[in-house]
């Protein structure tokens, strides 16, 4: 894969989505209970068409073809509501990579989800994604109007240049995953944005708040907290980040 900085997302996201996914399958690290969200049943996925400094899944996702087994949409699933039947939990969710790399990676996500809502009216599928290819692609965004679907959309930066910084990609994509919140929001769906808010001023939160609502973002702006992880700082500091 092109590693070449900053890169372009949209070829990355068509790269990776070749390596991770064959036929309907996709491939999956684990599956585990997590406390996130006061419970929920967690698929570990690879690949992603960003490359952040702060990813916890930084390794694999920089050479996702080295990670992971295949599974087809209804193998997943089960697994899930296995896991959230002995666990009792109501909630789901797919992390450590990006759902969405194209079509093929999104039919694979939505047959997850559709199979997971139609096991029982208590269940709750919480899509985590960075909105790049929802936002590039507004018809994905159409099929996503389902019941009991939140989508929580991690926006990487605060502008173009924090953006670019952090996730490679480059800084004329910024405003990509903020159209995918404002479409989300437009199809009545229920989606906020993220921001990992170790990174930034308290003033540039405030600023970007303001962004948001400029930008047409009517959803609360969630603050999540860094992992440090030795790795992570590493990475940060790589990129002339300094906490």
């Amino acid at each position: 894969m092109n590693n070449t900085w900053p890169f372009n997302p949209l070829l990355r996201s068509q790269q990776t989505e070749h390596l991770v996914m064959k036929g309907d399958k996709r491939r999956y690290i684990k599956f585990r209970g997590a406390p996130y969200y006061g419970g929920i049943a967690t698929a570990d996925a690879v690949g992603c068409s960003f490359l952040c400094a702060y990813c916890w899944s930084y390794n694999r996702n920089e050479n996702p073809e080295r990670f992971g087994k295949f599974y087809s949409a209804k193998e997943a699933a089960g697994i899930l509501l296995e896991i959230a039947r002995r666990r009792s939990f109501t909630q789901f969710r797919i992390t450590g990579s990006e759902p969405v790399l194209g079509e093929n990676s999104f039919n694979h996500l939505l047959k997850v989800i559709e199979i997971i809502l139609d096991d029982s009216p208590r269940h709750t599928f919480i899509l985590e994604t960075n909105g790049f290819i929802l936002g590039h692609k507004e018809d994905l965004v159409k099929r996503l109007k389902l019941p009991r679907l939140l989508v929580r959309v991690a926006v990487k930066g605060i502008d173009p240049e924090s953006f670019e910084k952090i996730t490679g990609a480059g800084k004329e994509y910024f405003k990509v995953p903020l159209l995918a919140i404002k479409n989300l929001e437009r199809m009545g769906i229920q989606a906020w944005p993220a921001l990992m808010e170790d990174l930034f001023s308290e003033d540039q939160v405030e600023d970007f708040i303001r962004t948001l609502k400029d930008y047409g973002i009517s959803s609360d702006l969630e603050l999540e907290r860094l992992e440090r992880y030795p790795f992570v700082l590493n990475n940060l500091r790589r990129r002339g980040i300094y906490l």
